[in-house]
């Protein structure tokens, strides 16, 4: 029901879109709908506080108040608050916004709620993009997206709420960057992808970080993992840093949507020359930097503490992010990040002795070839890196998994992990380590039958292998999963290679005589038509 709801509201915001671009029409349809949220969560929390102070048996009763009393009550604060609920003033309130819908200024009353929400409630302010008055869409069609957005029902408690629209906004996101291609995976980060990282990485407390988060994305799924296994937000710490600022914002709102406390830094900033977070030293690192940048450099970067195993090239940043993520783990913290292929292999300026120099330090854990096309902005392939700080085991051995061929497609042009894939991936990598695999996400198979049987590793010819630094030195810290893993196994065929040819052979002989005849036909009637050869 709720995938069908989803489809609907897509392709009725889209036909509304008309010409505008997608990069900047996707702004005024999230806002929106991080408007209804937050007017629906206030308005069920509301309700749910009316039932109560009517209640006898509840702790809130307020035996005979007045209406006046109640109604004042219910202006507290403090109750919305308790509960992670934004406070909305009367005036910014959806049935408010909703009424004046076919109004010429509805876009400047948007607009002026906006301001009222981040006036009451600072974690918001400076989040909240405030672009609809001057919006180009043609006219009235801001007034049917208010409408249109008016039809979603978030739920009759502030939960249930934060489960439906936390589902939209991301399907949204997901929408839009498809929408907008190589400008998409700016703020976009597949699906799969980030549920591969958290899979294997398992962040289940502590402090989260990614130091170019995009949406949030990273975050929302760490905090899924961390829900359907038994905790509860709250968790974990999340700290993010984000460069562009619409996008910042975008990540702010994907978060508060969800109920999910956040420190996105005092402004967006450049990670590698205004680190928000100079002191941090996290648990978990989950990141999806943009691949082979090459006007990263700034001369304030010479000599930087966070360059442990050499100072990075300044036409690719590829291993800047990798050693800024290494400075930011504490002892015994792990890292999941997604970089090109030419990661684990280039040796243009330093990038060989930066590898050579983490991998002889042991803090490269598993590689993992991913398939190509998973990616809404490139067809650069990419694969993960998962870092350690201080290995838990398999100390002196790195872990090569190929996953390039486990891929499904989903359109005619993008592919995905299934739940199977990423549960089989995660699995290997918990045997690897010596440990159970964590139950997998709701939605993905893969355990049924789990005993202590499936935590014992085995190399998989084709698959995954583990191997020792020092073979890995052997081939130079190249780190590309293939040159390990080796072949997949083929089945024997009961035809021999000898039958084979001599078929192939002969169908071969009988293509190229129906190709004597039928050139001997076009010979005779083109000379019927007074041409010569």
């Amino acid at each position: 029901m709720l995938e069908h709801i989803k489809k609907t509201l897509w392709a009725t915001a889209d036909k509304l879109r008309a010409n505008m671009d997608a990069a900047e029409y996707k702004h005024l349809v999230l806002g929106l709908i991080f408007v209804k949220y937050i007017s629906d969560t206030f308005q069920a929390r509301r309700a749910e506080l009316a039932a109560r102070f009517a209640d006898p048996a509840d702790e809130y009763f307020l035996d005979g108040a007045t209406p006046e009393l109640l109604a004042a009550e219910l202006e507290d604060r403090d109750y919305y608050r308790e509960v992670n609920v934004f406070w909305v003033p009367e005036a910014a309130r959806w049935e408010a916004l909703r009424s004046a819908a076919k109004q010429p200024d509805i876009g400047k009353r948007i607009d002026d709620a906006l301001s009222l929400i981040e006036v009451e409630n600072p974690k918001l302010k400076g989040i909240l993009d405030k672009r609809f008055a001057r919006s180009q869409l043609p006219g009235g069609k801001l007034g049917e997206l208010v409408d249109l957005v008016s039809t979603v029902g978030f739920g009759a408690t502030a939960g249930e709420a934060r489960d439906v629209l936390g589902q939209v906004y991301e399907y949204f996101l997901g929408m839009f960057a498809s929408a907008e291609g190589k400008r998409g995976g700016q703020f976009y980060t597949p699906r799969s992808i980030v549920r591969a990282l958290v899979a294997v990485l398992a962040p289940h407390h502590g402090k989260v970080y990614d130091p170019c988060c995009g949406s949030g994305g990273m975050f929302v799924q760490s905090e899924e993992f961390i829900l359907s296994h038994g905790g509860k937000l709250g968790d974990v710490a999340i700290f993010g840093q984000e460069a562009n600022p619409t996008t910042w914002r975008l990540a702010a709102m994907n978060l508060a949507i969800r109920g999910i406390d956040f420190n996105l830094g005092r402004e967006p900033a450049d990670t590698f020359t205004r680190d928000q977070f100079p002191d941090l030293r996290a648990d978990f690192i989950l990141a999806n930097p943009p691949f082979n940048i090459s006007d990263w450099w700034h001369a304030s970067l010479m000599g930087d503490a966070r360059w442990h195993y050499g100072d990075p090239p300044q036409g690719n940043a590829n291993t800047a992010w990798l050693q800024h993520m290494l400075h930011h783990l504490k002892p015994g913290g792990r890292a999941g990040i997604v970089l090109a292929n030419g990661s684990m292999s280039s040796s243009q300026n330093n990038e060989g002795q930066i590898r050579a120099a983490m991998v002889d330090a042991d803090v490269v854990e598993v590689m993992i070839a991913l398939p190509g096309q998973l990616f809404f902005n490139t067809q650069i392939p990419a694969c993960l890196w998962f870092l350690a700080k201080g290995k838990r085991s398999r100390v002196g051995e790195v872990l090569f998994i190929d996953a390039r061929k486990l891929a499904t497609m989903i359109s005619r042009v993008q592919c995905e992990l299934t739940d199977e894939v990423i549960a089989r991936i995660a699995a290997t990598v918990a045997a690897w380590h010596g440990d159970l695999p964590p139950l997998p996400l709701a939605g993905e198979g893969g355990c049924e039958g789990r005993s202590e049987a499936a935590s014992t590793y085995t190399d998989i010819l084709g698959y995954c292998r583990s191997v020792k630094l020092t073979e890995i030195a052997e081939h130079g810290h190249v780190l590309t999963p293939g040159r390990y893993v080796g072949a997949e196994a083929v089945e024997d065929d009961d035809e021999g290679f000898e039958a084979r040819m001599q078929a192939l052979t002969e169908k071969l002989g009988e293509q190229m005589a129906k190709g004597a005849e039928l050139d001997v036909v076009i010979r005779r009637k083109l000379g019927g038509l007074g041409y010569e050869f």
